[in-house]
């Protein structure tokens, strides 16, 4: 985009009751973007109305000359933006129900199930039909636009994106919320760590975590040893408040309370994963094979549908704009920082995911899309090349990315087998069902999610 013109930053399901308007929040924390046009997109008019109007409330109380703009058409939302933000779920709580009911009547627990598993395949095949619209409308009328998707599942979703045709980087908070509970842990200040990570989302690896000269890797290996053994009560657990309630579970995600599974993998395989204990039992057949073994590796019971079906939005918004009319500063997440870089060409670095097309990880399929370091600035993003993974790291990504790959095979293809494939290969289903139940479950959920999944893909 020119540097002289004001940028429209558009938000794909901006009704969202909690992050949408933190994002706004932190795109309003940069003086460069304070003029720009914030259009606000949602299909529900009643849940946008009351995060366009605090997104107003907060531009005057602070006296920025930035636009906001609310509508439900999604081709206005798109028409001439420099960034498009998309953030929505198809389906809501409802769709969200038949991913974590059905497989848990097959044995297959998923404690989120929004990423991989019968839960990720499901939750994209269903977002598929959008981001087609999506797709349709940006190729006319902002095809140079950054796209920056947040939606899960993160590697399915912005592969499928990429593959139609948009620029498009996945952004997630895992890499720099296990990076700061790591130097936590540690009591090291965070502004003095040197760390790399790469892999895929929600399965990326700490590959080096330095302080000066000093690796921190012996350390973290004692103290998570120390304080996270397998078997060992909840409330024994260091940094433990005692507090099990949804939200402070939510809250406390990478806070370090519950890690005997990233404990555990990082005694079996050298390194220490990005994603928490909680969501990271859901990617590997060991942690969830039985109520017993969940018990032992799990023992606070974290199960994200029930939290969200339980959340109440009210006065979500209204106490976000409390805290950004009194301090307006950014959060940990990367995507205004994206916008701000490509506006100002002042560079910064985030861990972005990526298409694996030109072999930014050595050892991961080109299909693949990866989790890697990117520097962005006037030019964009621009991911960087790590080389190859240790071994045994790529082959636990390559468990997860055969179930990625196909279900996006699926959704360009149109061939229903290939969601079954997607299905069969989740390494937790595998540990837990035959591959006659995996059809019988897949063919459930086909029926569950009939209205909403392409045309191509409906049973």
């Amino acid at each position: 985009m020119s540097p002289t013109r004001t940028p429209k930053i558009t938000l794909i399901g901006a009704g969202g009751y909690v992050f949408p308007f933190r994002l706004i929040g932190d795109v309003l924390s940069f003086p460069a973007l304070r003029s720009a046009q914030l259009c606000l997109m949602d299909v529900d008019p009643g849940k946008l109305a009351p995060v366009a109007d605090a997104a107003r409330k907060l531009v005057a109380h602070h006296g920025f000359d930035a636009e906001v703009v609310e509508t439900t058409d999604r081709r206005e939302a798109l028409d001439g933006a420099d960034f498009v933000v998309i953030t929505f779920q198809v389906g809501g709580v409802a769709s969200y129900r038949h991913d974590v009911e059905v497989p848990r009547r097959y044995g297959v627990d998923q404690t989120v199930g929004d990423t991989v598993g019968p839960g990720g395949v499901f939750r994209f095949l269903r977002s598929v039909p959008a981001y087609d619209a999506i797709v349709a409308d940006a190729l006319e009328v902002c095809p140079q636009a950054v796209f920056i998707n947040y939606a899960n599942p993160m590697a399915m979703a912005t592969a499928y994106l990429n593959a139609r045709g948009l620029r498009t980087v996945g952004l997630c908070h895992s890499v720099q919320g296990t990076t700061r509970m790591l130097a936590r842990t540690l009591d090291v200040p965070y502004e003095e760590v040197d760390y790399l990570c790469a892999g895929i989302n929600h399965q990326a690896w700490v590959l080096r975590f330095r302080r000066g000269g000093e690796d921190l890797y012996p350390r973290l290996r004692e103290v998570m040893g120390e304080r996270h053994v397998v078997g060992r009560p909840a409330a024994d657990l260091a940094g433990d408040d005692g507090d099990h309630s949804g939200a402070a579970l939510a809250a406390s995600t990478y806070e370090g309370g519950n890690e005997q599974v990233r404990t555990t993998l990082m005694n079996a395989f050298g390194y220490f994963e990005t994603e928490s204990s909680h969501h990271a039992s859901e990617y590997l057949p060991y942690f969830r094979k039985d109520p017993e073994t969940v018990q032992r590796y799990v023992p606070q019971r974290w199960d994200y549908y029930e939290i969200c079906a339980a959340h109440d939005d009210r006065g979500d918004v209204e106490d976000q704009l409390a805290r950004l009319k009194a301090e307006l500063a950014p959060s940990v997440e990367y995507g205004a920082s994206i916008v701000n870089s490509v506006v100002t060409g002042v560079p910064c670095v985030v861990y972005g995911n990526v298409p694996n097309a030109t072999g930014l990880i050595a050892n991961l399929p080109a299909e693949a899309c990866v989790e890697v370091p990117c520097l962005v600035d006037r030019n964009g993003v621009q991911p960087t090349a790590v080389g190859a993974l240790p071994p045994q790291l790529a082959a636990l990504n390559r468990t997860n990315v055969n179930v990625q790959t196909l279900a996006v095979e699926a959704a360009l293809t149109g061939d229903r087998e290939h969601v079954f494939h997607a299905v069969a290969l989740d390494p937790l289903t595998a540990a837990q069902c035959t591959l006659e139940q995996v059809r019988a479950m897949t063919d459930e959920l086909l029926a569950a999610h009939a209205d909403l999944l392409p045309a191509a893909l409906r049973p």
